[in-house]
Formats: structure tokens, sequence, C-alpha cells
């Protein structure tokens, strides 16, 4: 009894110390906030949940991804001109008849021929990639879905091919006991999968919640958000086959969600600085989560707050997407996004 005791006494220890360890620090309960740049930002309402957004750097045309994220009615993807929001219109096209959507990626091959990647919850317990042909107009008009065993809990999606992508899954444990316990003591239990046209697979484990995934101009060099990590991983991406080699991690002063990258090759990083508080807004729409943007350069590491939103004009900020400088931030429940002057 008293060995039982003694290492349950080591346990509890292990809990408390990764709590004080990890997750104080990565919720930014102790963070020292103040407003940023919202005040010169515009509104533009959509549908409930513009988690991703991401723009066709030629056209200038924004994709949003939509749905109804505390239940109830089917997503939808919008798009509308950075230069003109009065644009905006769905252009969903013939989605599959379960249609939520999350993560979004633009792929762009010879002669401008676009594809539309879109990660897809069919129910709780069942996903799959959706890949769209994009007309010249924005229309989407469905080609395949694309489902296998290790594409588990996706989150976002990077197309780097036809058909070839790779999803970040931001946990191994969505239910029960073990799916408390990662979410709740940050466990690194996180993956990215890859598609290779055939198969897919896990490339990349280890990771703390992971989220947002993007890619620099170089083809190479691939990076994944890590909310309860509070930052972003970099690899090193293999071309031929697929493979990931860790190089590093950038630490971020917010609990990363998805990433996007500017012509200059900076990332820009939608955020949660307070974690908690985007718990509280997950079952309370009322309690206010606030919104953080970074610019952060990849080769130093150093980011800047560019937007921080601690009143609620938008909640639990996700996405912050750049073009000719303007600046869309998306929200994971809110039926907006902030138009802004980027800086």
């Amino acid at each position: 009894m008293r060995v039982v005791l003694i290492v349950l006494g080591i346990i509890l220890l292990a809990v408390i110390g990764r709590l004080l360890v990890v997750i104080v620090p990565a919720s930014g309960v102790l963070a020292d906030l103040e407003p940023r740049l919202t005040d010169q930002c515009e509104v533009l309402t959509i549908a409930p949940g513009t988690e991703d957004v991401t723009i066709d750097p030629s056209t200038g045309r924004a994709f949003v991804s939509t749905d109804y994220r505390r239940g109830g009615a089917r997503g939808a993807i919008y798009s509308f001109s950075v230069g003109d929001p009065s644009s905006l219109r769905e252009v969903s096209g013939d989605t599959p008849d379960a249609f939520h959507p999350h993560g979004i990626s633009l792929w762009t091959g010879r002669a401008g021929r676009q594809r539309l990647f879109v990660v897809n919850h069919l129910t709780p317990d069942e996903h799959a990639i959706e890949i769209f042909d994009v007309a010249a107009d924005g229309a989407l008009s469905h080609v395949e879905s694309i489902a296998y065993v290790a594409l588990s809990s996706p989150n976002d999606v990077l197309a780097v091919g036809e058909r070839q992508f790779y999803a970040t899954n931001d946990r191994a444990n969505t239910t029960g006991i073990m799916g408390q316990l990662e979410a709740y003591l940050g466990l690194p239990l996180a993956s990215v999968s890859y598609f290779d046209g055939e198969a897919g697979r896990i490339v990349a484990d280890g990771l703390a919640y992971a989220n947002g995934i993007n890619i620099a101009a170089d083809g190479r060099t691939l990076y994944v958000a890590e909310i309860l990590g509070r930052g972003v991983r970099v690899y090193d991406r293999d071309p031929a086959t697929g493979e990931l080699e860790k190089l590093r991690d950038i630490s971020v002063p917010t609990a990363p969600d998805n990433i996007e990258i500017a012509s200059d090759g900076a990332l820009w990083i939608g955020g949660h600085p307070r974690v908690f508080d985007f718990v509280a807004h997950v079952d309370d729409p009322a309690h206010i989560a606030p919104s953080h943007v970074l610019r952060v350069d990849p080769e130093t590491g150093q980011s800047e707050t560019v937007l921080l939103d601690l009143e609620g004009r938008l909640n639990a900020s996700s996405v912050a997407a750049v073009h000719d400088g303007t600046l869309i931030v998306g929200g994971v429940f809110d039926d907006r996004v902030l138009i802004c002057p980027a800086r």
C-alpha cells in the first residue's frame, strides 16, 4: 500500500509540475496585453466560423472557410476580392452532403491551374480532405474526397501537388480520459500526415496540439503551429519523398492557430493570447476570447504584435492573411472577418 501511495504521489507531483511549467505559461494567463490596431479595421459579415482564410496572390481573391462550430447547419466556402469586399459570394458549389470545412489550402499548378484543398469533418469521427477545382471566377467544383487511417484528427491542410498534401492531426486522442489528459496537460502526441497521391502516412509527431501548416516559397521549409507548445516547428521537406526533418522551434507570444505566408516570407499568425479565455468562449459566446495577430520573421524568430483585440470585435482569431497592404483576420466562431491595414 505504501508503494502505491508513493507512486500516486509521484504521478501527482509530475502532473502539478507539468501544469506549472507547461500549461500555465502556454495559456497566456500571465500575459500583459494592450489593444492594437482594431480601431482601424472594418468588419465584413460572412457566416459563422470564419476559421481559415487564404488569398490567391496573383488575383487578390480571398477564400474563407466557414462552419457552425457549435453545431447546426453545414458549412460553406466564400470568396471575395481583397480590394472589393462587396464582391463577397458563396463559391462552395457541389460539396458533399456532409460538409463542415476547417483548414484550407490553395494549390496553383502549371498554366495557373488551381485547386482548393479543404479539411472536412463529415462526422465527429470521420474526416476527409476535399479537393475542388477552382474556376477563373473563383467558383469551386468538387473533384474527390480523400480519407486514410493516418488522417485521424485533421485541423489544417497544405497542398503541395495536384493530389498531394500534408495535414495536421491536432490530437492523438479526441475522447475519454486520454483525450482530457492530452488536452489539459499539453501532451505532445499530435502529428502531421502526408498523402503522396496514393497513400497516407505519418511523417512527423511529438507536437503539442498541431494546428496550422504552411510552406515557404522554396518548397522545402515547412512550418507547423503548436497551440499548446506556443511555438512554430520548422521542418526541412524532401520534395521527392515527402519526408520531414525537424530543423528548429520558433517561440511565439501566443497560442498559434493558422499560418499564412506573405510575399516577403514573413509568417502571419492568428492566435489565442489567453487560452483559458478561448476555452471559456467555446461554451459561452458572451465570454470574450481575445484575438492576436503576429508577424514573425522565420529567419530570426522575432515576432511583432500587429493586432490585439480585447473587446470582442472579433473573438478567437484563428487566421491572418495579407495581400497588397491589407490584412484579413478570421475567427473560430464569429460570423465575420476584420479587414485592416497591414503594417
